[in-house]
């Protein structure tokens, strides 16, 4: 006789269904309306560990973080209402990167739903358009069933977030419902036709290029895409914001395409002749607002391989469009013959890339040439680099010299205060590597308060501000487009290196370029949090850009 199954509460099964699907961390803000499941995780100790953040918006940024360092889903856990619309910047940085996250949102009671109830939202209405799926889970025995699913459809095809909402009463009741097995993935494998085909283009290219981007690719993914680029001498480019996919100090690299980069790989994508776009999102951003191939028929032989079916044809039109993952594709790839005579032109290319990274010296009180410089002599290989939005991403989007598999976060939706919460989650992911954010003054204060969070957890994460006094990128485009009418662009700061003491973090002031290396140092050294406050002064804009060349 078949023995019945031990009652638990929804919630319970809630945090059973999460660990059976290989969940270690759950970034969150709690609410009364999930008590039930903050209760089960509390049993299960270092298993499944919980980090509270000190808003949901930096909670969904981390989750997010985590998926685009680890592959992995990342989960945010919030409550009802203002919780949920709290943690949607995140969420829609998640769907906008491709980056695989389950938001689980307590709700309100079932018995009273549809009345405007304290805190009430529908979430299908309210997340739709941002989320691969949304849904409401009212009875606590098929808890196993929607976590399986939310896990299988954040994963598969294009990976994003997808989100469900926990009503309060359902997490408390009781059920005997059984755990399911964990999901299993189901990528796509490129048919051997396709491979032999672009087998083929290789063959006759003169100027090919490989496009790296997209998430959730693995080691031996990536191990493979080096190997077909180093066998076929391919020049690699990485998306936007995708610096994390190839080592920066691979002979191979080139450079990143589209905004917020340099002018040569730009260029030298205008000019190739046979495009590999691998696991890439032929998007705007990507593709300099869609200037870098003729739209919609490129002029050059294009070959776009992705998870999802939905990108291929998008807008721009391939030659051989290949729906496959992209880390069974560069096995596949790997494994190609080389017919592809060699030339000289990925050695060109790469030569170009070094030239532009020769940064001259910066004008103002700190050259940020020479931080980067020291930044990339003193940070080890195994350092991942974090960025929010504006114009101060930009020096280590452009000037870093990323070697760490996966060491890169950055918003792919521009969405300013990512560089804080996504490198708190670095921290996690890889505490004994550095982690290090740099941004500008206004973007560490849309999320900053997290330094609290990290201090809490003895984490040890260095926050680099850069700190010109000003929302930098509109700025930027106000003195062009509105030359002398400056309006709502400048910004009163604090003293960050005072704030960082009150939190218990290292503070350190950096006002002349000589002070950068020793607060470096002393902030690699401090075992704990520490923040570095880089006075810039009112002129900078970024790399190669001040306020005053629009006098």
């Amino acid at each position: 006789m078949k023995q019945a199954a031990m009652e638990r509460t929804g919630g319970q099964v809630l945090v059973e269904a999460l660990k059976i699907n290989g969940v270690e961390v759950i970034f969150g803000v709690p609410g009364e309306s999930y008590l039930a499941a903050l209760d089960a995780i509390r049993d299960q100790g270092n298993a499944l560990r919980y980090f509270t953040m000190r808003h949901e918006g930096g909670a969904a940024f981390a989750a997010t973080a985590y998926a685009m360092l680890t592959g992995k889903p990342g989960i945010c856990m919030v409550t009802r209402g203002p919780g949920a619309t709290n943690a949607t910047i995140g969420v829609h940085t998640a769907h906008q990167a491709s980056a695989p996250m389950i938001l689980l949102i307590g709700q309100t009671k079932t018995t009273s739903r549809d009345r405007e109830v304290f805190q009430e939202i529908d979430y299908r209405r309210f997340l739709g358009h941002i989320v691969k799926w949304v849904a409401e889970v009212e009875d606590a025995a098929r808890l196993p069933e929607y976590i399986n699913r939310a896990f299988k459809v954040a994963t598969s095809g294009r990976p994003g977030p997808v989100a469900l909402a926990l009503p309060e009463d359902m997490l408390f009741s009781l059920t005997q419902t059984p755990d399911l097995p964990a999901v299993k993935p189901t990528p796509a494998s490129p048919a051997p036709a396709d491979i032999a085909q672009v087998g083929a283009m290789l063959a006759t290219a003169e100027r090919p290029l490989l496009l790296l981007g997209g998430t959730c690719w693995t080691p031996e993914g990536a191990a493979a895409a080096r190997r077909f680029a180093e066998s076929h001498d391919l020049p690699v480019a990485v998306g936007f914001r995708r610096q994390g996919l190839f080592a920066h100090d691979h002979p191979n690299f080139i450079g990143t395409l589209g905004s917020g980069g340099q002018p040569f790989p730009n260029a030298y994508a205008q000019e190739a002749d046979l495009v590999i776009a691998l696991g890439a999102r032929l998007n705007e951003s990507t593709t300099l607002r869609f200037s870098l191939f003729t739209p919609p028929m490129p002029a050059c032989r294009l070959v776009h391989i992705h998870p999802g079916a939905e990108e291929l044809g998008r807008f721009f039109q391939p030659e051989l469009p290949i729906l496959a993952d992209p880390n069974l594709a560069a096995l596949a790839l790997a494994d190609l013959a080389v017919t592809r005579r060699h030339s000289p032109i990925r050695a060109a290319a790469r030569a170009r890339y070094s030239a532009r990274m020769a940064l001259p010296p910066q004008p103002g009180p700190v050259d940020m040439a020479e931080v980067m410089r020291i930044l990339n002599a003193r940070l080890p290989p195994e350092a991942t680099v974090t960025t929010g939005a504006g114009n101060a991403s930009d020096w280590p989007n452009i000037y870093y010299c990323y070697r760490q598999f996966l060491g890169a976060a950055a918003p792919i939706n521009g969405a300013m205060g990512m560089g804080v919460p996504s490198a708190i989650a670095a921290s996690i992911v890889r505490p004994s590597a550095p982690a290090v954010s740099i941004g500008g003054d206004g973007d560490f204060l849309m999320t900053g308060q997290e330094l609290a969070t990290a201090v809490q957890y003895g984490l040890t994460p260095i926050f680099i501000i850069v700190d010109n006094g000003m929302y930098g990128t509109i700025r930027g485009n106000q003195e062009n487009r509105y030359p002398g009418r400056v309006s709502a662009t400048t910004l009163t700061n604090p003293d960050f290196t005072a704030l960082a003491l009150s939190y218990g973090a290292h503070g350190e002031r950096v006002s002349q370029t000589a002070d950068f290396a020793p607060a470096l140092d002393r902030a690699l050294g401090a075992g704990k949090a520490a923040v570095i406050h880089i006075l810039v002064g009112a002129d900078n804009l970024g790399p190669n850009h001040q306020v005053s060349q629009y006098g």
